[in-house]
């Protein structure tokens, strides 16, 4: 099937509304593995050949080791919608969304000119850390294959948080020269809309909106719903989000964060650094929009009954793991620091994480003595908690696996750091086991997760435009009320002097 006959059968309702986005998002064609960065590339040069006067292209930003990236806009509407990917280079998805989002809004007028809006989309804003991804690109069904291949930047080394940031003792500046030309490109467009392309990992479907919109939550819910997702309605992220809705979250901002730590008694300057970009760009009233996706889906994610265990002890139990997991990692790396020659991503991801997991633990035991834990747990949140120790385990301890044995494959690794790999990799393999026993997870079509991401850009462009329709409506009845009590001598005003 033709992405033409897929638009037309997608078309069948009136465009924008829920009927019409669920088939939007089921719409997707299946899809294998995810693309490479040149593949991504070559997919978005491929479109503007092919459209000429429709689609342009520009370079907004260069990369850290020297990569140009551009961006493409689409159509000439009214308003200006912004999507970026990676953001987080190790979160993918939002590849294939955008390239089919692209493909979408060029081959159909009639979307286009509902939505009103011309679509600059940023294929990649992080290729460096998206290269170091690629080994499990191909194969991302496999949680032991894309743990062992995973790689996420340091924090201070991700775009989407080194945005500048000045709140109390929390100060950040460093920008990267990619963060520095997204700000620049959030700043010359004012976007209406700001989608920055995320994904999660297990679990289930869960959104962030930088304010609420209440009439997006029911197709939030209904496009995973109809692609056989469950939504996530375990533990958030972070504990101080607010939830708008069931799996719907605000964004929160640097502050919020800072405040909740300085709560809990926890130095917020060793967890604080840059802002976000969905934060950056609310400056200009621009509706953010992030839809959180899992490569595999659980049957646990959205169950809310009661468990036999406490919030208190869930939090207690899993915090303990967590920092026993930081430790033996913050061990290990200790003792690789003087072995090792050279300076790798891994090595400075692995600098800032491992402590990281540390302190994540005395949160969560701080969290634990809130009289609000003094609950039952649910179902959802005792597997959102006892996941998030497999998942940062896998990704962390692999992570600095790739440092270690950097060394070793350069050729110049000593006897003693040849054993301390071996070390780690016998750790490492320990929590791959254990994490494969507790797994009761269901690899999920690629389609589908890009149906839910493109089916939540479509919703929060549809909201846009309505709202822009109506408001117009009511200017124009306005303005004819007026022009009519003109017209009749309307004397309701103050009496003349």
């Amino acid at each position: 099937m033709t992405i033409h006959d897929r638009i037309t059968r997608a078309s069948s309702a009136v465009v924008g509304s829920t009927d019409d986005i669920v088939r939007r998002a089921g719409a997707v064609p299946p899809l294998d593995g995810f693309p490479t960065l040149d593949d991504l590339w070559r997919s978005f040069a491929r479109l503007e050949r092919e459209n000429p006067g429709l689609v342009s292209s520009r370079r907004v930003a260069t990369s850290r080791l020297g990569e140009p990236i551009l961006m493409y806009s689409v159509g000439s509407g009214s308003r200006d919608h912004l999507v970026v990917g990676g953001v987080h280079p190790n979160e993918p998805i939002g590849s294939w969304t955008a390239i089919h989002l692209a493909e979408t809004l060029c081959a159909d007028d009639d979307l286009r000119a509902a939505l009103d809006a011309t679509w600059h989309i940023v294929p990649s804003i992080d290729p460096d850390g998206g290269r170091l991804n690629e080994g499990w690109f191909a194969d991302p069904g496999d949680r032991g294959h894309y743990a062992r291949r995973f790689y996420r930047p340091a924090p201070d080394e991700q775009v989407e948080w080194t945005f500048p940031t000045s709140y109390k003792d929390a100060y950040f500046d460093r920008v990267m020269p990619e963060t520095l030309g997204l700000m620049r490109l959030i700043d010359e467009l004012r976007p209406d809309l700001y989608v920055s392309l995320h994904n999660g990992e297990m679990g289930g479907v869960y959104y962030y909106l930088s304010r609420p919109v209440p009439e997006l939550t029911e197709v939030l819910h209904a496009v995973p719903a109809s692609l056989g997702l469950p939504l996530d309605t375990g533990e958030p992220e972070s504990p101080f989000l607010e939830r708008y809705a069931p799996a719907v979250f605000g964004t929160g901002t640097i502050a919020d964060a800072y405040d909740h730590l300085e709560s809990l008694g926890v130095d917020p300057a060793l967890e604080i650094a840059g802002s976000s970009s969905s934060e950056y760009a609310s400056r200009h009233g621009t509706l953010g929009v992030v839809a959180e996706l899992p490569y595999w889906k659980h049957p646990d994610a959205d169950d809310e009954s009661p468990t036999d265990e406490s919030y208190a002890d869930l939090l207690r139990r899993t915090g303990g793991e967590m920092t026993a997991t930081g430790e033996a990692l913050v061990d290990l790396l200790s003792r690789a620091e003087p072995l090792l020659t050279f300076e790798s991503p891994f090595l400075r991801a692995s600098r800032a994480f491992v402590p990281m997991l540390v302190r994540m633990g005395a949160v969560d035991r701080a969290r634990a003595a809130s009289p609000e834990s003094a609950r039952p747990a649910t179902v959802a949140e005792r597997f959102s908690c006892e996941d998030l120790v497999h998942c940062f385990r896998l990704r962390y301890g692999g992570m600095l696996l790739r440092a270690v044995e950097a060394e070793a494959v350069a050729g110049t690794a000593t006897a003693p750091l040849r054993r301390l790999v071996d070390e780690t990799a016998v750790l490492y393999a320990a929590w791959q086991a254990e994490a494969a026993a507790a797994d009761r997870a269901e690899v999920i079509p690629i389609s589908s997760l890009v149906g839910v991401q493109y089916g939540a850009v479509l919703a929060a462009a549809a909201h846009l435009a309505a709202a822009a329709h109506l408001a117009a409506a009511a200017h124009l009845a306005a303005a004819a009320h007026l022009a009519a009590g003109d017209a009749a001598g309307d004397t309701t005003g103050p009496a003349p002097r």
